[in-house]
């Protein structure tokens, strides 16, 4: 069992890297694999005295502290679910999100979280507080004590593969979002694969910089460093920080980062305006979660001297799907994600046909790391899986190398008079233009052709960029029907809590600006 779960693995990296570092917070103190494990076994003790038991559901809303990764895997521990939330979320959100998840009690920092708070009241849902003071203090609950704990030993409490260990739910790019439901099984499926394609070992050290309450920062970051008997360190903030990230990838020596584009175009900025005295000597920097325009790959690797790995992942896979492998296994390609890693992948058309290379079709896989379907939603369920294969919604092709390109979100496809246009093509030559820092291409409604393109761009600091100039530059490098019919010149773009760009939000946000009409529902 103990490799069929992640909680397994977890114990094994304690005792085969008992005095590795595993987890620091930056500037304060770091915790070995071992001191790490103690540490989690004792918080599911808590838990469990709590009334905490197998299959309850736990809602955690913290910034990415030593306290949320103690508990989050103290409760996967104790055979519960771990419902990690967005603490920027209004008391609306955390309403729905609780409710949704049906959620046992709600844990949060000590400071607590005034929105969280009124939504659990309101759902009549118990609210308790945890704190770790420093390296050598064990972590407390408010609402049990040690001498509780003792009687409650998670010793006998025995992980299984089939576990609930973790319930998020989707971004909902075309309808309210979805929970999805991941098992231990599914999270050391996806663990080992990365660990496996990037070669993480006891040598490597990252810096957390993405939120713990998505699976970017949570599965590829955080769990397969520990996975792997690596390190990962926490910035004192709680959260991403320009001013201190290489700061903290000198001080804890790493070897590696993975990010969203928006990081990864803030850390290059910042580079260009204040560029550090030196960088630290990286093996590879990933990039997953949204597009990465080959121009900023680009830029990444002239900047920093190490190859830029894009990968594919989403939340009902655990995470990674698929990625550009590291140098000596075959190398990248700018613009495409990889090979498909951890699963089995294949490209369809309508009727579940697998298409030749090079010509696209919906990408769909099957796999240990697959989650079981959403819960509580049939309909969703009988949309994702069919022809025996879960269904992603994006389009792609494999060219003849095997690597996968994507083509984008099948429904943010913009259908211009029967044209279809990928809006990732159109924001990769945006995004080669050297004033341009960012910009997302989107598709609004349109008498004449159903679907107008219009895009935003926000110009590089110090850089001034107008309309007559972007569409020029589109002129040049795309076909006709793909040139934006309007560019709105912005300092900001509705983004998520964890960097993506949804166009529908988007588009949204700009018709807004410019028409006092009714604004029209996207992906309704």
């Amino acid at each position: 069992m103990e490799n069929l779960t992640l909680t397994g693995l977890l114990k094994r990296a304690a005792l085969d890297f008992p005095t590795r570092r595993a987890l620091s917070v930056s500037g304060k103190f770091d915790l070995t694999h071992a001191r790490l494990n103690e540490l989690i076994d004792h918080a599911a003790s808590l838990l469990l005295a709590a009334g905490i038991s197998t299959g309850d559901v736990v809602a955690l809303t913290f910034p990415n502290t030593v306290e949320f990764v103690v508990v989050f895997l103290a409760v996967i521990r104790c055979r519960a679910t771990a419902a990690p939330l967005n603490s920027a979320y209004t008391a609306e959100e955390f309403e729905f999100y609780i409710s949704d998840s049906g959620a046992k009690i709600l844990i949060t920092p000590k400071e607590g979280n005034q929105a969280a708070q009124a939504a659990a009241s309101k759902l009549g849902v118990p609210h308790v507080t945890a704190t770790l003071g420093d390296g050598e203090s064990k972590l407390s609950l408010s609402s049990t004590s040690d001498a509780t704990a003792e009687s409650n030993s998670i010793a006998g409490i025995v992980n299984d593969p089939s576990d609930e260990a973790l319930f998020l739910h989707t971004s909902g790019t075309t309808s309210r979002p979805k929970g999805v439901q991941l098992t231990q099984l599914n999270l050391v499926s996806s663990v080992r694969n990365i660990i496996s394609v990037y070669k993480l070992t006891v040598s490597d050290s990252t810096v957390l910089v993405l939120p713990l309450f998505h699976v970017h920062g949570l599965i590829a970051g955080l769990l397969s460093s520990l996975g792997a008997g690596a390190a990962a360190t926490l910035p004192a903030a709680g959260r991403f920080s320009a001013s201190t990230f290489w700061s903290d990838m000198r001080a804890y020596s790493a070897t590696w980062y993975t990010a969203v584009p928006t990081i990864h175009q803030i850390i290059l900025d910042r580079h260009l305006t204040r560029p550090e005295p030196a960088y630290p000597k990286l093996r590879f920097i990933r990039s997953c979660s949204a597009s990465l325009a080959p121009s900023v790959m680009a830029r990444l690797e002239e900047s920093f001297g190490a190859p830029v790995l894009e990968a594919y992942a989403m939340t009902e896979a655990s995470h990674q799907m698929a990625s550009n492998p590291l140098p000596e296994d075959g190398g990248h390609k700018p613009g495409s994600v990889g090979k498909p890693m951890g699963q089995e992948m294949a490209v369809l058309d309508l009727n579940g046909v697998p298409q030749r290379e090079g010509v696209s079709g919906e990408v769909c896989i099957r796999g240990p790391n697959v989650t079981k379907g959403y819960k509580n939603n049939p309909e969703a369920n009988k949309a994702a899986f069919s022809f025996g294969w879960f269904h992603t919604g994006d389009l792609g092709f494999f060219d003849s190398d095997g690597y996968l390109h994507l083509v984008g979100r099948i429904k943010e496809l913009i259908n211009r008079g029967g044209e279809k246009i990928s809006p990732i093509e159109v924001d990769a030559v945006l995004l080669s233009h050297p004033d341009i820092a960012q910009a997302v291409a989107f598709g609004v409604p349109d008498d004449k052709y159903g679907e107008e393109i219009n895009c935003a761009v926000i110009p590089r600091e110090g850089c001034h960029i107008d309309e007559a100039v972007v569409l020029q530059f589109c002129k040049k490098n795309l076909a006709a029907f793909k040139v934006p019919k309007k560019v709105f010149i912005t300092d900001s773009v509705p983004k998520t809590a964890t960097g993506k760009i949804q166009r529908r939000f988007v588009a949204e946000h700009f018709i807004a600006q410019i028409s006092t009409a009714k604004v029209p529902k996207f992906g309704a």
